[in-house]
């Protein structure tokens, strides 16, 4: 039996409760209320025992007077469900005085089909559309679906051994630069990138402006199987480096160099298909000074934040001194923008670069903007260190291990720039002021979100801020 409530009970879910627990939710640790949430659609089954779910978007408000919205799919049942009690969102009432349990649908297998079934038959309900990628033909036959748990702000679900559907949490109006840069990757036919198959696009009215938002909701690319992550096999390589003792980094079985040089090429082979298939453009005068007063910005705040910045400050806004200084226009164009060994997978086909989507807590506007491929370059220089050194909190830096490590990063950002630079034939390290400023700036980041959030890993990006502070550029 159901159970019903007096109307004049109604129950309705703590949105806020539930959001402030969840990994996708960028909120933890501010004053937020819920301002609301609105229904998009109603997705439901053509048939059979497949509950309908709806797609709900939660509307969050800072005490700051920040605002985001963020996707909830739920899926109702009138009875408690065992198998779905670790994303139980809560309890309400339907207009009937009925008591429903409300879970997370993206968790329940028996509905998150719908999905890739909008995506295969180009669905349009209300409220949604649903857009198959023009190259393809078909959809892959997919299975059950898994959650994959370490992502954190997206939740993303693995059907068979054959595709991926990414769902969007934190939600923005426009393209998602994820779906965008796929798209145009695809059309170049680059072969670096998993193949996007589709969309799925969601309308609905802002309660605040009372104006018509359109956002991407999700996306669905072929499932890379059987691939590896960078950042687990550059760690692998780190770990064989250690366990030999006293070997250097190109005598040990796992050297990583070679990785990393087909890795550089993979990049540059990106970052020109890009340049052919959307807008590029150049920076110089005005706009350069604009961009090294904003990391100064980041480093002044940064150095407030973290008392160990303060003594390398000088040096640090030399970086960007120079960046202003510089006579001859940049090129710019759309990056990946987050690029870190997390972000590529190793197949048998060689290397493929994911989530274009750039830094989730950026505005969409910023994560559309034109920019150099250096900060991409920058970004992966960056990781190599960390590869290096994160297994190393407990060892003193003059250790022979702390040694072996810095020898390992330095060999494989050399191979990562040698593959770039003979693949694009512009190498980098020629244009040592700009590359040095997105470096510097990219640790200044590291340095205050390891003083946040681990403390003992603090000394990684430090080490950076040290070299770098006594690195004396030429002028490009």
């Amino acid at each position: 039996m159901t159970e019903r409530v007096p109307a004049d009970r109604p129950r309705r879910p703590d949105l806020a409760a539930y959001l402030d627990h969840q990994r996708w939710f960028a909120g933890k640790g501010r004053d937020f209320t819920v301002s609301g949430a609105t229904t998009v659609a109603v997705l439901r089954p053509g048939g059979g025992e497949v509950a309908p779910v709806r797609l709900d978007v939660v509307h969050v408000a800072y005490d700051d007077g920040e605002t985001e919205t963020y996707q909830l799919p739920l899926v109702a049942y009138t009875r408690p469900v065992e198998q779905l009690a670790h994303v139980l969102v809560g309890e309400e009432t339907d207009a009937e005085g009925t008591l429903r349990f409300l879970y997370d649908a993206l968790h329940d297998k028996e509905c998150t089909g719908l999905w890739v079934a909008g995506i295969a038959e180009e669905r349009e309900v209300a409220g949604l559309a649903f857009h198959r990628e023009p190259s393809v033909r078909e959809l892959p036959p997919g299975g059950a679906s898994i959650v994959v748990g370490a992502e954190q702000s997206n939740t993303s679900l693995i059907f068979g051994d054959s595709l991926i559907l990414k769902v969007f949490r934190k939600v923005s109006p426009g393209l998602n630069p994820d779906i965008e840069m796929h798209s145009a990757l695809a059309t170049a036919k680059s072969t670096h990138i998993a193949t996007p198959l589709g969309w799925l696009e969601g309308r609905w009215t802002d309660p605040a402006g009372e104006s018509e938002v359109t956002a991407s909701l999700a996306m669905a690319q072929v499932f890379l199987k059987g691939a590896t992550e960078g950042w687990e096999l550059a760690l692998t390589s780190v770990r064989d480096l250690y366990a030999e003792g006293d070997l250097h980094a190109d005598e040990v079985g796992g050297d990583f160099a070679g990785e990393a040089e087909r890795l550089g090429a993979a990049t540059a082979e990106v970052h020109a298909a890009l340049a052919q298939a959307l807008p590029t453009g150049h920076l110089e005068g005005k706009e350069l000074a604009a961009l090294a007063e904003a990391m100064r910005g980041r480093l002044e705040r940064a150095a407030g934040d973290v008392p160990e910045l303060l003594p390398y400050v000088a040096d640090l806004r030399a970086a960007f001194d120079d960046l202003a200084a510089l006579r001859e226009p940049v090129a710019v164009q759309r990056v990946h923008g987050d690029f870190h060994l997390g972000q590529v997978m190793r197949t048998l086909e060689g290397w493929k670069l994911l989530d274009f989507e750039g830094e989730p807590a950026r505005p969409l506007q910023e994560r559309r903007a034109l920019e150099s491929p250096l900060k991409d370059v920058a970004g992966m220089l960056r990781s190599f260190d960390y590869a290096a050194r994160h297994l190393l909190a407990d060892h003193p830096p003059g250790s022979q291990r702390a040694y072996r490590g810095a020898e390992w990063a330095e060999r494989n950002r050399d191979a990562f720039l040698t593959g770039y630079a003979q693949e694009s034939g512009d190498d980098p390290r020629s244009r040592s002021v700009l590359l040095r400023a997105f470096e510097t700036d990219k640790a200044i980041y590291e340095v205050r979100y390891e003083a946040r959030n681990r403390p003992a890993w603090l000394p990684i990006p430090m080490a950076a801020i040290h070299r770098l502070a006594s690195t004396t550029s030429e002028q490009e």
